[in-house]
């Protein structure tokens, strides 16, 4: 039976992942200062703590996919259309001479990927606050498609 304080800071480490939007790298370094804290002290937090960053690190992971997909096809589309013209008419830029029909299956996949990062982002946001829902009512809680990189 877990204690109060144990469920408050297991809830507490999900939550400081939410810092990434305010300080950079906050969802790793809260969470790893709280779960080295107070990971000898209790099994739960230990637990929720594993979980919240092999969740982290998968997300890392599946976002340096995703961008290692995304930015190559949009620099190979842009060198290849290098002769385009852009000028400013009357406050609007216009652009001439750029090749959209030659490259519309390399600009479909990067924007998928670019799709498919904010759904991430947008999803972890959600989790996150589930998780913590979870574990704030003494539940064990694991996240989907997380990689146990810690264990």
């Amino acid at each position: 039976m877990e204690t109060t304080s144990e469920r408050n800071t297991a809830t507490f480490t999900h939550l400081s992942t939410l810092t990434q939007y305010f300080i950079p790298f906050g969802n790793y370094i809260f969470p790893i200062l709280i779960w080295t804290s107070y990971k000898d002290k209790s099994e739960f937090v230990n637990h929720h703590g594993k979980q919240t960053l092999n969740f982290q690190l998968s997300l890392l992971l599946y976002t340096l996919i995703l961008a290692l997909i995304a930015i190559p096809i949009f620099i190979t589309v842009f060198l290849r259309n290098i002769p385009m013209e852009a000028f400013w008419n009357d406050e609007e830029m216009l652009i001439k001479n750029f090749d959209f029909q030659g490259n519309i299956g390399l600009l479909s996949i990067g924007a998928t990927a670019v799709v498919l990062f904010g759904v991430l982002k947008f999803v972890e946001f959600f989790l996150v606050i589930y998780a913590s829902i979870k574990t704030s009512n003494g539940e064990l809680y694991k996240y989907p498609l997380t990689i146990p990189f810690i264990r």
